[in-house]
């Protein structure tokens, strides 16, 4: 799956567990550790999970597995790398704290609409 597609998809699964205030942060040309990251937060333990964990099951049967994911120990910030896409999945708290958007603010940030 090329990474405008991956990317649909990885934004829709979000949104499935009800991922809110996603945001796609184009790094191209700006890092060389990845093309993409795809920033959402959630309000609570077990939805952070619901979201990784519907994400991994759902690309796992187009053959698509995270080379690493990180952060399942504490829940704040779960970082799921597949290499051209990195998914930031944050606590309110946590995303707030790190800003990450301010971090890449010389990337494109696109912002995804609920549906």
């Amino acid at each position: 799956m090329k990474p405008p597609a991956l990317i649909k998809k990885i934004t829709s699964l979000i949104q499935d567990k009800k991922g809110y205030d996603i945001k796609i942060i184009d790094l191209k040309g700006i890092s060389s550790l990845t093309d993409f990251f795809i920033v959402c937060s959630s309000d609570s333990d077990p939805q952070t999970r619901a979201i990784t964990n519907h994400i991994k099951k759902e690309l796992s049967k187009f053959k698509i597995k995270p080379f690493q994911v990180e952060g399942l120990d504490h829940m704040e910030w779960i970082l799921m790398d597949y290499f051209d896409i990195v998914v930031h999945v944050f606590k309110k708290e946590t995303r707030d704290f790190y800003d990450i958007e301010r971090l890449w603010a010389d990337a494109k940030i696109k912002i995804i609409k609920n549906d």
